[in-house]
């Protein structure tokens, strides 16, 4: 089972006595600040929860699934996201 954005802004709203549009955009606001953020090369660390960074992946040979046929992948970047000490708790214990 997940939690989708429209349930999560629920639960959100809900805890932090928000209305439903305001914690939409709260979530928003954050998922713009993560993403240029990382697109900057900058670190963005929330404590206890996670911590996200782009990383740089090597160009490398790589095989077509289909036709078995090798390939050359560019150079690129990704995203490394570490779990935090309260989430890595919590999921542990349950």
């Amino acid at each position: 089972m997940s939690v989708n954005r429209t349930e999560l802004v629920s639960k959100i709203a809900e805890r932090a006595n928000l209305t439903k549009a305001q914690a939409d955009a709260a979530l928003g606001a954050f998922q713009d600040v993560l993403v240029e953020s990382l697109a900057q090369g900058e670190a963005v660390k929330v404590t206890g929860l996670f911590s996200a960074e782009r990383v740089e992946r090597a160009a490398r040979t790589g095989r077509n699934p289909r036709t078995g046929e090798e390939m050359q992948i560019p150079a690129g970047f990704g995203v490394k996201l570490s779990a935090g000490s309260s989430l890595k708790k919590a999921v542990s214990s349950k």
